[in-house]
């Protein structure tokens, strides 16, 4: 039942295996992409970054219905975790690919030339050379991503519903709310596992959170 504690534990165990691959697979995917866009010249490179970057300014409630339908009717996939993961991945990347680039791009030339020379490929040169240096960035997103995810309760109830199998803590919290208004020790109680885990992630990401924001502001 929504106001036992066994109820809050398994909304949030569903909170944490919805949150961890939503904030690494879109880190994953756009630091590869990051990486290619700053590094790897091809064809209509500069406009399909300019056409990644414009995607930011796209309300993600439009695309709900949309992604809901092809989960549902194409993908087979319906009321599931891979539906939330999916989503938040596919919401994130512009953002990400963005964050990512502007870092990626002030890594001195010297550098990535060096690495090249002593023979590395480009994956290589990516895994031992872009992303221990590319940490300050990974880290401001992975706490961006993972706060929006760990809080998000509409993208949770459009692709997940509100069953205790897939449901995150936030639809606990809607729940009880609505259904025990006047027990208030259940709701600040259910408050405060919520909020516990970002402020953990937060504070222990902190050194890396200014530096991340500021890629790209200085040049020189």
């Amino acid at each position: 039942p929504p106001g036992s504690s066994a109820g809050l534990g398994q909304y949030f165990v569903n909170t944490v295996v919805i949150t961890l691959p939503a904030v690494f697979l879109p880190l994953f995917l756009a630091s590869l992409a990051a990486y290619a866009f700053a590094w790897m010249p091809f064809p209509g490179r500069d406009a399909l970054f300019v056409a990644v970057f414009a995607l930011q300014i796209v309300p993600l409630q439009i695309a709900l219905i949309p992604l809901l339908d092809i989960y549902t009717n194409k993908l087979g996939l319906g009321a599931s975790y891979w539906s939330v993961w999916l989503s938040h991945t596919i919401f994130a990347l512009p953002l990400a690919v963005f964050l990512l680039h502007n870092f990626i791009a002030e890594i001195p030339s010297e550098v990535i030339e060096a690495a090249r020379v002593d023979g590395a490929d480009a994956f290589k040169t990516f895994r031992m050379v872009v992303l221990p240096l590319s940490i300050p960035a990974i880290a401001s997103f992975a706490i961006f991503q993972f706060l929006w995810v760990w809080n998000d309760l509409l993208v949770a109830l459009t692709f997940a519903g509100g069953t205790p199998d897939v449901a995150p803590i936030t639809a606990y919290l809607a729940n009880i709310k609505g259904s025990y208004g006047a027990q208030l020790h259940l709701i600040t109680a259910g408050a405060f596992v919520a909020i516990i885990v970002p402020l953990i992630v937060f504070f222990s990401l902190q050194r890396f959170f200014v530096r991340g924001l500021l890629a790209g502001s200085v040049k020189g």
